[in-house]
């Protein structure tokens, strides 16, 4: 007998149709020897009405007060599941984000998971019962209820099959697997059996959208493994898992895009000590990531800087840039949201020479200009105008042998 952890999202349970589906699920499992304890999201599109409802409210509603009220998107969905498995004479028992003692720091709307008390959830599933828990959720020291941000019900489910020490971490969703591209984008893009885990954390990272980001890290840091796979058939998904239990040493594992990206330059930055340094600081200290930076050379003194945001937080960016750009004594701002990055990512890059000017090479057959590029040991990632985009995507899957 095996225990395995299974996070339903909120495609999966959107109604009480897929509910009951879910529900079949979960028994053929259990009926089959193996113990069970379930993660389930809010029902989809139930997080959004709830903000809404809040946000009608008031303007900008207290975190603490949003938390309690998009917490019970998940509350009623773990309550209609046990309900439905008790009818199919499965034992079932819902517990919320407090009652399964998941423990968060205090930061609502964004919390962080401090610790998971598995015996709370351990103790009934060895009385012969399934544990379904409210994802997305937890409670502080203080006893405030938090939530843990979009794609949250992921990093739950992790974090509880590290506590228990589950088999794995069953991840259901609406695709049924990890591709080597979209393939909405690339109708070659086929399915891979097998992932690492820092293979996915760069793919999460750069556009990715199977497994939430810190689901991914929690899942490399404590050895869980991850099956991604699809709710609505039986195939088998993607493993995730470390390193060594790839099947294939690949070169380039996928292809990804990430359409929220923006470019900002600052023209004719004085070149001299701290410059730069004035400029990332206030940046860093509110809050915005900057992800690819390109400095020019020096001419005359001055310099141009180039460097890349989430477009949600380009005003924002623009604003911070705004207010130091007399002081600095740079001449102009200039903003661009009509940019992509395209990425490649793969173990097999860190040990073959060649593979980013390969992407240079394939890109520049295309008639794509790049307008900025970032590297690590299993990444290289291109910024191209936005209309490049599936093609891009397209000429690199191909051009790597990635296709069916």
């Amino acid at each position: 007998m095996a225990l395995f952890v299974q996070k339903f999202g909120g495609t999966s349970v959107a109604s009480l149709e897929r509910i009951r589906a879910v529900a079949e699920r979960v028994a053929k499992r259990r009926r089959a020897g193996d113990d069970v304890i379930v993660v389930v999201s809010a029902m989809a599109g139930e997080t959004d009405r709830l903000l809404g409802l809040g946000r009608g409210i008031a303007k900008r509603p207290r975190e603490r007060e949003l938390d309690v009220l998009v917490a019970t998107g998940e509350q009623v969905t773990a309550a209609l599941l046990a309900i439905q498995l008790g009818a199919l004479g499965i034992p079932a028992r819902s517990m919320l984000g407090h009652q399964a003692r998941i423990e968060t720091d205090g930061a609502h709307t964004r919390a962080r998971i401090r610790g998971i008390d598995g015996e709370a959830l351990l103790a009934p599933v060895r009385l012969g019962e399934v544990v379904v828990v409210a994802g997305f959720q937890g409670a502080s020291r203080s006893g405030d209820i938090t939530t843990l941000g979009r794609g949250g019900s992921d990093t739950s489910a992790v974090a509880i099959a590290a506590a228990t020490g589950a088999h794995a971490c069953e991840i259901y969703t609406d695709v049924d697997g990890v591709y080597t591209a979209d393939p909405n984008v690339c109708p070659s893009a086929r399915k891979v059996a097998r992932i690492s885990y820092e293979e996915m954390l760069e793919l999460a990272s750069l556009g990715a959208k199977v497994l939430q980001i810190r689901s991914v890290e929690l899942a490399m840091k404590y050895r869980v493994r991850i099956h991604v796979r699809s709710s609505f058939d039986e195939s088998e998904g993607t493993m995730v898992t470390g390193e060594d239990e790839s099947l294939e040493s690949v070169v380039v594992a996928g292809v990804t895009s990430d359409k929220n990206a923006a470019k900002v330059t600052i023209r004719s930055v004085p070149d001299r000590p701290g410059v730069v340094a004035s400029i990332f600081e206030p940046l860093a200290e509110a809050g915005i990531s900057v992800d690819m930076i390109i400095q020019n050379v020096s001419e005359a003194g001055r310099t141009d800087l180039t460097f890349t945001v989430a477009e949600d937080e380009l005003e924002r960016a623009r604003e911070e840039v705004d207010a130091i750009l007399a002081s600095i004594g740079a001449e102009e701002v200039i903003v661009d949201s009509r940019v992509v990055k395209v990425s490649i990512v793969g173990l097999g890059m860190r040990s073959h020479a060649g593979i980013a000017a390969r992407m240079f090479r394939i890109l520049a057959n295309e008639g794509v200009n790049i307008q900025a590029i970032s590297t690590s040991e299993i990444k290289t990632s291109c910024l191209v105008a936005d209309k490049y985009r599936e093609l891009c995507v397209r000429a690199l899957h191909d051009g790597f042998g990635l296709g069916d």
